[in-house]
C-alpha cells in the first residue's frame, strides 16, 4: 500500500484487491478497452453518448491519477472500479448480449386474435401513450389481415420481414410500406428503439393502405 495514502483508524485494506497496480498498465488497460469496436459501431443513442462521455472522463482521471500517485493507491483503485462498471453497462446495453436479444422472432407469436382485435389494442395503447405496444399490435393487425384475406397462408413462426416480403409480392403497390412497417416493428420490439407518435401514425397509415389495396390478379 502506498505510504502516502492514509488509512482511517480501524480500517483494513482488502487482502484480495491489488491496490498497488502500476499507473502505466492501468492506463493502457483503460485505453485498450475504450478503443474497442463496441464504442465505435453502436447506433447513435443519447444513453450511449452519456456513457461515452463518462468513459472519456474516466480515462482523463486515470491519466491524472497516474501523475499524482505513480505507485498506485486507493484513488486509482476507485477509478478502475468505476471504469469496470461503465464497461459492464455498455456491454449489456450494446454488446453481444443486446444483439442476441435483438434477433427477430415471430410477429404473431401464439396470439389467435383477429386483425380488428389487434387494431383495437393498438388504438388503446396509442391513447395511453404506450407507442411501443401500439406499433407491435398494429403490425400484428397488418399481418393478420393479410392472412384473413388469404393473401398469406397462416403460418406459425413467420417474422415481420417474412410477412412484408410475401405480402409485397401479392400487393406490389404497398410493398415498400410493408417493408417499412416490418422494419419499425423489429427496431421497436427486438432492437430496443423506442416508438413515438409518428411511428404509430405511420403504421396506422400503412395498415389503411394495405387494407385498401387489392391483390394482383384479384377479380
Amino acid at each position: 500500500m502506498d505510504p502516502a495514502v492514509p488509512v482511517p483508524p480501524g480500517a483494513q485494506a482488502p487482502a484480495a484487491v491489488p491496490i498497488d497496480i502500476g499507473a502505466d498498465p492501468a492506463r493502457e488497460l483503460a485505453r485498450e478497452e475504450l478503443s474497442g469496436r463496441i464504442y465505435q459501431e453502436a447506433a447513435p443513442d443519447p444513453v450511449q453518448e452519456v456513457l461515452r462521455w463518462i468513459a472519456r472522463r474516466l480515462e482523463d482521471l486515470l491519466r491524472a491519477a497516474s501523475g499524482i500517485s505513480p505507485g498506485g493507491g486507493w484513488g486509482l483503485l476507485v477509478l478502475l472500479v468505476l471504469l469496470v462498471v461503465v464497461i459492464v453497462v455498455v456491454r449489456r446495453r450494446f454488446g453481444p448480449i443486446a444483439r442476441t436479444a435483438a434477433a427477430p422472432g415471430a410477429v404473431l407469436g401464439d396470439t389467435e386474435r383477429t386483425a380488428d382485435e389487434h387494431r383495437r389494442l393498438a388504438d388503446g395503447h396509442a391513447r395511453a401513450g404506450a407507442f411501443d405496444d401500439a406499433v407491435r399490435e398494429r403490425m400484428r393487425a397488418i399481418v393478420r389481415s393479410l392472412e384473413e384475406r388469404t393473401i398469406l397462408e397462416p403460418r406459425r413462426g413467420r417474422t415481420a420481414g417474412d410477412a412484408a416480403r410475401e405480402g409485397g409480392r401479392a400487393l406490389p403497390a404497398v410493398a415498400d410500406g410493408l417493408l417499412e412497417a416490418a422494419r419499425r416493428f423489429d427496431e421497436t420490439v427486438y432492437g430496443g428503439r423506442r416508438a413515438d407518435a409518428d411511428a404509430d401514425a405511420r403504421l396506422r397509415k400503412i395498415d389503411a393502405a394495405v387494407s385498401a389495396t387489392r391483390a394482383v390478379g384479384a377479380a
